[in-house]
């Protein structure tokens, strides 16, 4: 088999210095990028030739880069995580790219996930959306076997889908109103779907909602830009089945406060 030459990019990247700091662009060389090496491997080979040189190293979050944690996440000339759909930026292979291309690479954009430093943003007001009601109620003691709570396949196979959520960010970076609906409506969707999930259906609903308004983020307009950037293919219908679980928990508030029953 022939093997792949290895090609020469130039890159255009974000350079701030810090959350208060004025960012700006600034060009690079990428030399000799081997086309098996990951966009990061890529990016790690270009802060090496940095350092030698008594430059600042380019910033940019990563962890497992298995494509599991959803720690790294930027945007590569204009699309989240870069062309190859339904992948992570660490698992993005440079074998996508020719020879000589220009990338422009700049950090997520949104006004409740902002920049800290170059690539890098802060998103725990995705953590904080999480921690206000993405949890269940169950009994502390030894693993109960995994067969012990019946769950119809359907509803099993549609949660783990809304489960894979890695909570990157690429869907508030991609659309244009910078919502966090489908990330949200990942978390509500999947938890309501099993019976794990009853004990705080309602509640969650509306404190997930609220939170994901009160850090800011935009709303939504079904756009499908979220879907489209998403490396985890997390459908859009998840939104509209968190339009409807925040809409019956409202109703059921109201029956509540009013003394009445809701047939």
């Amino acid at each position: 088999m022939e093997k792949k030459q290895n090609i020469n990019l130039k890159l255009k990247v974000w350079r701030q210095k810090n959350a208060q700091a004025k960012g700006e662009f600034k060009e690079y060389d990428a030399k000799e990028v081997s086309p098996d090496a990951s966009f990061l491997e890529m990016l790690d080979a270009v802060n090496e030739d940095l350092i030698k040189s008594g430059d600042q190293p380019i910033t940019f979050d990563h962890d497992c880069r298995e494509g599991i944690c959803g720690s790294c996440g930027f945007m590569i000339n204009g699309e989240a995580h870069g062309p190859q759909k339904g992948t992570t930026v660490c698992q993005l292979h440079m074998r996508h790219f020719k020879n000589g291309e220009h990338l422009t690479i700049e950090p997520w954009r949104a006004a409740a996930m902002p920049i800290t430093k170059d690539l890098m943003c802060d998103r725990s007001a995705l953590d904080r959306i999480i921690t206000s009601g993405g949890y269940v109620s169950v009994n502390t003691g030894n693993a109960r076997d995994a067969n012990n709570i019946p769950i119809p396949k359907p509803d099993a196979d549609e949660a783990f889908l809304s489960a894979a959520c890695i909570g990157c960010g690429a869907c508030v970076a991609s659309c244009k109103n910078a919502s966090a609906a489908l990330f949200t409506s990942a978390k509500i969707s999947h938890l309501a779907l099993l019976p794990q999930g009853q004990v705080e259906r309602k509640q969650r609903a509306l404190d997930m909602v609220a939170q994901m308004d009160a850090e800011g983020f935009g709303s939504c307009t079904s756009t499908g830009a979220c879907e489209a950037a998403c490396p985890k293919e997390i459908s859009l219908i998840n939104i509209a089945k968190m339009n409807r679980e925040f809409l019956r928990a409202s109703v059921l508030k109201k029956e509540e406060v009013g003394g009445g029953d809701m047939a």
